[in-house]
């Protein structure tokens, strides 16, 4: 019987701490898997089951817990501790399963383009291959959505004058190779290598999208669980703006938002999207069901619990206090509940971003599992915002700003800034908006700002004997080495070539 290779997570992910000589698990011996249109689409499946993993739980989670939003209840028996408390070592658990399962799944789309491109040259059916030709895009977008998750978390934040400095990019591997040979394992690239391959990514997966829309859009739409040329201009906006490149980031932006396609959410629905995760302004969301949910992790419970009185994580004072009245994002975030620790109840405001939706329950109990959401309209327009700030036009800037706010408060009456007070404005829209989805170190490090936890919460509620002491006092400079994190030690051990290329401070 014939078996389909999903995806090889973990088996050859060129510069997993695995034996390279592996084939992807699954693999067929006879070298068959991929041997029509429809092979090749049961394969790009195991695409869309990545994303779901890769957009929910800790992979978003823990960006946040490491940043200056949140503190540590005594209560959390230390789950997530390590990163929250401000330590983050080559030999964590949590950096080499970020680095394994991204080589993995890069190393699933090397094998996949190995079989489907061929087999589009072998095809003569008009429909088969206009399938093929877009699963090919996907496997593209895919290979470049892995490769931007280990340019953010591994490499430094990009300038021009360090783009041809040895060894300051990712490894890159775009064959389907696996070999017990060290020598043959790739080494770090220069910045302006990893670069150009994303780009070069995006922009095949462009085109294959493109043209696949111009025969059949019913992709084409809000909610959709497939990605279509929106979602790669979205990605290519967010990438732009990661670094620096501000025209690139407007006009993606722009393309998205000015399709029409999308529409954000109003005061009057928003709550509505966090929990029952629809809206007009979700551009991709990876499809899950209570029957289907294999790689789709609980985002909520990193911070609540399926018990009333328990939490791991509150939002800090500062973060409760960033939203002004009538904003209805105060209401979608946070709730109050009353904690219970050492047998006293400790009323406070949780974060309630991801409360869990009804539909993914598999049981009465609440599983705090969402559908992820790792596209929508809003941060398109907080990328034009800022991306048009920093590249001197305000008018632009301020226009994308106060579109935003006027969907998110009540009774908003447009305002107009400039200069430096512009800038932080879009900031601060920017971390009211998107708390909580993983990109606040992200965020932090490009704008070169530190941080000092937050925790001076009214006296009245009492909250300091149930804080973790060693969250609290965490800090980072603006040019803090914790901002980039370190090779994992394990593949620099089993890769020669990485040897001498670990990040500065590990």
């Amino acid at each position: 019987m014939k078996k389909y290779l999903l995806y090889a997570l973990f088996a050859v992910g060129l510069l997993s701490s695995c034996n390279m000589d592996e084939a992807p698990y699954g693999a067929l011996d006879d070298d068959n898997a991929i041997q029509s249109a429809n092979d090749a689409q049961r394969y790009r499946n195991g695409f869309y089951s990545g994303f779901r993993s890769m957009t929910s739980g800790s992979y978003i989670t823990k960006p946040e817990l490491q940043a200056d939003m949140f503190n540590g209840i005594t209560i959390n028996g230390n789950r997530n501790g390590t990163i929250a408390n401000g330590n983050l070592l080559a030999g964590d658990g949590d950096v080499l399963s970020l680095w394994s399962t991204c080589y993995g799944r890069i190393a699933s789309v090397n094998y996949f383009l190995s079989k489907a491109e061929p087999l589009l040259e072998n095809t003569e059916d008009a429909d088969d291959r206009l399938d093929i030709e877009r699963y090919i895009g996907e496997a593209h977008f895919t290979r470049a959505f892995y490769y931007i998750a280990l340019f953010d978390r591994f490499c430094q934040v990009y300038s021009s004058d360090k783009g041809e400095t040895p060894a300051l990019g990712v490894p890159i591997t775009l064959e389907y190779n696996p070999t017990a040979d060290r020598s043959k394992y790739p080494g770090r690239s220069t910045m302006n290598e990893s670069v150009k391959l994303i780009n070069d990514e995006l922009k095949l997966a462009l085109t294959a999208m493109q043209t696949y829309e111009a025969s059949d859009k019913k992709h084409v739409a809000p909610m959709s669980p497939y990605i279509c040329s929106y979602t790669v201009m979205a990605l290519q906006a967010r990438f732009a703006l990661m670094i620096g490149d501000y025209p690139t980031a407007i006009s993606k932006a722009e393309s998205v938002i000015n399709s029409k396609v999308y529409t954000l959410a109003n005061t009057d629905n928003y709550i509505d999207m966090w929990v029952n995760d629809e809206s007009s302004e979700i551009i991709f969301r990876p499809f899950a069901s209570s029957s289907e949910q294999p790689n789709l992790n609980s985002t909520g419970s990193a911070w609540i619990s399926i018990y009333d009185d328990r939490a791991d994580y509150i939002p800090g004072f500062e973060a409760l206090a960033m939203y002004e009245d009538g904003d209805v994002r105060f209401d979608a975030f946070f709730n109050i509940r009353g904690l219970t620790v050492d047998g006293a109840e400790y009323p406070c405001y949780n974060f309630n971003k991801f409360p869990g939706n009804p539909a993914l329950k598999t049981s009465t109990a609440n599983n705090l599992m969402n559908m992820p959401k790792p596209f929508r309209l809003s941060e398109q327009y907080l990328i034009l915002a800022e991306a048009a700030a920093m590249n001197n036009q305000p008018d632009k800037a301020n226009a994308a700003l106060n579109t935003l706010r006027a969907n998110r408060i009540i009774d908003w009456e447009d305002a107009n800034y400039s200069g430096q007070v512009l800038i932080q404005q879009v900031r601060d829209e920017r971390t009211k908006e998107l708390i909580g989805e993983g990109f606040r170190i992200t965020d932090l490090r490009r704008w070169k700002q530190g941080f000092k936890r937050s925790y001076d919460y009214p006296a009245a509620w009492g909250l300091d004997p149930i804080l973790v002491t060693a969250g609290l006092s965490v800090q980072y400079s603006a040019d803090d080495h914790r901002y980039t994190w370190p090779i994992p030690s394990d593949e620099i051990q089993v890769n020669p070539q990485l040897k001498g290329q670990q990040n500065p401070g590990y």
